[in-house]
């Protein structure tokens, strides 16, 4: 993958100004969305059925994802969201003792290392670098995604996600 930043349109008037945020006006129903956690066991997307969820694809070597990834563990522990589920996947063919290194190193201790080592994931959903969050509505649809680094310390993010909260 390369890290790729593209501009788009957007269709909702509370979005956070993300020049490469694209915003859904049909959401997408998710089906068979499967990937694996750090003890190899198959996670089903559908575990999670009923919150908010953030999909982040991520690899140990990409530069916006190691500054994106501690604003990623503070808004997993935020109170202010009742069904919030952050899944980070690591795409590509890393270790898991590399992913811990990676965590260990930034300080991640809020968010669970998944895999996507077969690229299968990254393929279902036709990433186009890295970088990329999808967001998830409480009905397992995707609503939207953004290409390239997000702070999610940003209130105005953390707002725009409670309305779907």
């Amino acid at each position: 993958f390369k890290y790729l930043i593209s501009s788009s349109s957007s269709y909702a008037m509370q979005e956070p100004n993300l020049k490469n945020l694209v915003i859904h006006k049909n959401p997408k129903k998710l089906e068979k969305i499967n990937f694996k956690n750090i003890n190899n066991e198959i996670i089903n997307l559908n575990k999670f059925e009923n919150s908010l969820i953030i999909i982040n694809f991520w690899a140990t070597w990409c530069a916006p994802c190691i500054e994106e990834m501690p604003s990623l563990n503070r808004l997993q522990k935020n109170t202010a969201f009742n069904n919030l589920k952050i899944l980070p996947i690591n795409v590509g063919r890393d270790s898991i003792e590399k992913s811990k290194n990676f965590y260990k190193k930034l300080k991640i201790d809020n968010l669970e290392i998944y895999l996507d080592k077969d690229i299968e994931l990254a393929n279902k959903f036709l990433l186009r670098g890295l970088p990329t969050t999808v967001f998830i509505n409480k009905k397992g649809e995707e609503f939207a995604r953004v290409i390239g680094f997000i702070n999610f310390d940003d209130k105005k993010i953390i707002k725009w996600l409670k309305t779907y909260d």
